[in-house]
């Protein structure tokens, strides 16, 4: 069922049945407070929105994935890599219900998304973005070991933008997992 597994956590593609929780998580503003998305209209909208998004697998061969608690099976969040043209460059993003912040979630599951990226895809370079003001969002970037890169500008707000090889990765990532 899973692509991924961690400790805690099973990653899959996201499917257009999990319109209702996506609809949910959107619907949190603080959530979607440094995302630049607001909520979903409806389920509908929600569902129109991943039945779309399957278009990024086929093109780009990869994409975010929905996050579940392996303990549970409740869907957590998101979390994975997509391709920003602007950038040029693939992204790590991930987004989180409010009720699962704290616990390291972003981090295992980022973790799982940078060595899918690197070592079953073979990207050489990975970056993340986050709103300056998103503190946490930064604070998992650096727990990852991304390194900071530069200013940036997203959704007309300060941002900084954190990147990754795959040489560091593959140094760190030994001793990262054994940390989870």
């Amino acid at each position: 069922m899973y692509e991924l597994t961690t400790a805690r956590l099973g990653l899959k593609r996201m499917t257009p049945d999990e319109a209702p929780v996506f609809l949910t998580l959107n619907a949190d503003p603080e959530v979607v407070k440094y995302t630049g998305d607001g909520p979903f209209a409806d389920e509908a909208a929600a569902r129109a929105f991943l039945e779309r998004y399957q278009e990024v697998y086929q093109n780009e061969g990869y994409g975010r994935f929905s996050v579940y608690w392996l303990e549970t099976g409740e869907c957590v969040g998101w979390c994975g890599l997509r391709y920003q043209t602007e950038l040029g460059l693939p992204d790590l993003g991930y987004r989180l219900f409010r009720h699962w912040w704290g616990r390291g979630i972003a981090t295992e599951a980022g973790a799982a998304s940078l060595d899918y990226g690197f070592r079953t895809l073979g990207l050489a370079r990975i970056v993340a973005r986050a709103m300056s003001e998103n503190v946490g969002s930064i604070r998992v970037m650096q727990k990852l070991g991304m390194r900071y890169w530069r200013e940036d500008v997203f959704e007309a707000h300060p941002a900084v933008l954190y990147e990754m090889d795959a040489a560091v990765w593959e140094k760190a990532r030994e001793n990262f997992f054994q940390k989870l």
